[in-house]
């Protein structure tokens, strides 16, 4: 039985990952801070330590001795990076570096997933973007990841360590926190159906984004792992959708016309992009077979069905 190691178990991507290793016959122990009041996916052990503490993250994998690590946990919310870009550096580059060493430091090194960011690209000035576009990154959270999928890269080519950084764009699920865009408008759309509230306040309804299903990024980060040599992937839709777009189709699943439901509040729009962030998967697709079984609509159906019957009265 293959052992996998993930850090961020708890969190949405964890939790899918948890269940498709879990479904095909994997063991799975989460590296939590705290096991007593974070509750885990069906089947996943825990244990204890901080990502920020390397001697307790190097002393968890040697007591565990995975076949793989799964490294999903790091902050996730683009705009709080610019509050404290040191803590950003230090729970993504910093956790991601203590991370391989003690991956290398390992008797059976285990293959290494460390989920980076679209983000790294940040004003590529090419769209779509793939494995060797330019890498600008525009904010501390982009530099943070780019760090960490630097590291992946020179460890793997210093040391032969398995090892596969997988540039993520945006990927959602019903759980997703309510604080990104995707889960404000589906659970928007749900209220209003509901009659519990009257118009949805968003920010720039033309900004593009390349959304796909969080459990369709975890099964590329499987296959990465298990495929025969590492590589770096982007996993992405490869299409580009407005936040209109969203608003259109959540809206339209929950049986409402989005026309005098939906305001924009200019103090939410942000600076436009100056590169739109699209990815190209094509070497996932090809060098992994990986294709995604979820469409844009059904996402969005998904997230909606979920807002709505946690919406009942």
């Amino acid at each position: 039985m293959p052992r996998a190691f993930v850090t961020g178990v708890t969190g949405q991507d964890g939790s899918y990952l948890a269940q498709l290793l879990r479904a095909g016959g994997d063991e799975v122990v989460g590296f939590v801070r705290d096991p007593e009041s974070e509750p885990l996916p069906d089947g996943v052990t825990a244990i204890a330590g901080d990502l920020l503490d390397p001697a307790a993250l190097r002393a968890a994998i040697l007591e565990v001795a995975p076949d793989e690590i799964y490294h999903l946990a790091a902050p996730t919310f683009v705009p709080s990076s610019w509050e404290d870009p040191t803590e950003t550096i230090a729970a993504i580059a910093g956790a991601t570096g203590a991370l391989l060493a003690a991956a290398l430091a390992a008797p059976q090194r285990p293959r290494v997933w460390v989920s980076t960011s679209s983000e790294i690209f940040g004003d590529a000035g090419e769209t779509p973007q793939h494995e060797r576009s330019p890498m600008r990154p525009r904010s501390p959270y982009g530099v943070a990841k780019l760090a960490g999928h630097g590291l992946v890269g020179v460890l793997r080519e210093h040391h032969g360590l398995f090892a596969c950084s997988g540039i993520t764009y945006n990927h959602e699920s019903p759980r997703r926190p309510p604080h990104f865009v995707s889960r404000k408008v589906t659970r928007g759309a749900a209220a209003i159906a509901r009659g519990r509230q009257d118009e949805l306040v968003l920010g720039d309804l033309g900004a593009v984004r390349d959304w796909s299903h969080a459990e369709d990024v975890m099964r590329a980060a499987i296959l990465a792992l298990r495929a025969d040599a590492p590589a770096d992937y982007v996993i992405a839709s490869g299409v580009g959708r407005t936040v209109g777009d969203l608003v259109a189709t959540a809206f339209a699943h929950a049986g409402l016309d989005p026309e005098g439901r939906v305001r924009v509040d200019p103090a939410l729009v942000r600076p436009q992009e100056p590169t739109v962030l699209i990815g190209d998967a094509s070497r996932a697709r090809a060098e992994l077979g990986w294709e995604p079984r979820y469409s844009f609509e059904e996402l969005v159906a998904e997230m909606v069905d979920a807002d709505l019957d946690a919406d009942r009265p």
